[in-house]
């Protein structure tokens, strides 16, 4: 195999990588990380140094990112924890397909509805104290902001996903284009 077949290979595995960094539940930032990986034990390590730093630190940062993001559109929203742990449930059962309300659409579907019904489910059984017509309001606000949140989170990825493979193709292009 060419090395110019193997980057453009490489790099349409990126593509993927950036497109799994923004959509919950596909690999992202990791097969970014990995892509380049391969690229340097090609090439030498030391021709993606910057390239694996950057893609190391947006791999880190979506971790984190994956976490704040969330959490902060629960606070903004004034979710309970188990509006959190409903999100998650959600997510987990939509991916899978298991929704009930799925029949068409598949996981990815269910990757934006799974957390909001989750997320619903959780807070209204959380909130029994009040009324139903507050306690749906409540539910509802708080599944509004763990989704969006989320969004956010995955925007903010995506980004960074993109400034990684941007890194990479800038340190290594000149490697392609002389050979």
């Amino acid at each position: 195999m060419s090395l110019t077949l193997l980057y453009w290979i490489l790099i349409a595995v990126m593509a993927v990588g950036v497109v799994g960094s923004v959509v919950p539940a596909m690999p992202g930032s990791s097969l970014i990380l990995a892509a380049i990986f391969i690229w340097g034990l090609v090439n030498g390590l030391n021709t993606v140094s910057w390239a694996l730093i950057v893609a190391v630190l947006v791999l880190l940062a979506s971790v984190g990112i994956d976490f704040l993001a969330a959490s902060w559109g629960a606070k903004r929203a004034g979710a309970s924890k188990w509006g959190q742990i409903g999100a998650i449930v959600g997510l987990v059962l939509g991916i899978v397909g298991l929704l009930p309300a799925l029949p068409v659409g598949g996981p990815l579907l269910g990757i934006l509805l799974g957390p909001f019904a989750g997320a619903f489910i959780g807070e209204f059984l959380y909130r029994q104290e009040l009324a139903l017509e507050p306690r749906l309001k409540l539910a509802l606000k708080a599944s509004l902001g763990i989704v969006v949140g989320s969004l956010i989170g995955n925007l903010i990825q995506g980004l960074l996903s993109v400034a990684a493979v941007i890194v990479f193709l800038v340190t290594t292009w000149h490697l392609v284009a002389a050979g």
